[in-house]
């Protein structure tokens, strides 16, 4: 069985627009995937409707041993920045549930975002003027790559391509009042998949109930407990603060508030 594929969006030190690429290790160099195979579409939500040949195109390319551009020239891009659905689950971790005092949900709380919030992996986060109440969230970020509606559970993760670090920023004024309800090198949140409370096939089956979840999708599967807004007294982010997000295995992502 093939190793799993650490596929990236980036522009190189000349510029110029997006290209695809591979990580050969975790913090490796690149595989350009633009230029090693030339008909792969620039979008990764369009190199992912093609299905398991684009997959195939890029290990050809990860194995052919040409085509490397250094981890220094390149700037990494959010791996999808055009997803037709960026769908979000709140109240999802059994210690988050407790920090808040709240009930655990019978039933995924789902809510989505516009794509035109995505922000970089490295990209500043810019402050909106209309809050004063910015809060961080780590979460992990699942991708779909296969079409589905009314998926069962127990084939949900096929419809899954794999995972990303995602820090689902909110403005908690906006949030909780007038809708309804790793910071500067200081650990804020610690956590594991295993308090879930609905794991990744449950959601990817839920939401696949009420619409059609397609190549490139987005779901972030909530955030666990050491969000800002509960802290005694509550932290928020504020111009110059720095707030990097790990997951295990995935990587990490490092963000400057301006």
């Amino acid at each position: 069985m093939r190793g799993a594929l650490r596929l990236v969006r980036f522009r190189g030190a000349a510029g110029g627009g997006p290209r695809l690429g591979l990580e050969e290790a975790p913090g490796g160099d690149l595989v350009d995937l633009s230029a090693a195979e030339p008909q792969l579409p620039r979008s990764m939500r369009e190199f992912l409707e093609i299905g398991p040949r684009g997959l195939e195109l890029a290990h050809r390319a990860l194995q052919s041993g040409r085509h490397r551009v250094p981890r220094a020239a390149a700037q990494l891009l959010a791996p999808l920045d055009d997803p037709q659905k960026l769908i979000c689950v709140g109240l999802n971790y059994h210690d988050h549930c407790q920090e808040q005092a709240v009930k655990v949900p019978k039933e995924p709380l789902i809510f989505s975002k516009f794509p035109s919030a995505i922000t970089g992996p490295f990209d500043d986060i810019v402050h909106p003027h209309d809050t004063s109440e910015l809060d961080w969230e780590v979460e992990l970020a699942a991708v779909i790559g296969k079409t589905g509606r009314h998926i069962e559970e127990a084939a949900a993760l096929q419809h899954v391509l794999g995972f990303t670090v995602a820090n689902d920023v909110s403005a908690r004024d906006w949030q909780m009042r007038r809708n309804g309800r790793h910071v500067n090198g200081q650990r804020m949140q610690d956590s594991n998949t295993r308090h879930l409370i609905f794991g990744v096939p449950a959601l990817v089956a839920w939401v696949s109930r009420f619409v059609t979840l397609v190549p490139g999708d987005i779901l972030l599967t909530g955030t666990p407990a050491g969000v800002g807004v509960f802290r005694k007294p509550p932290v928020f982010l504020k111009r110059g603060d720095e707030v990097q997000c790990e997951i295990q295995e995935l990587g990490t992502i490092c963000n400057r508030v301006v």
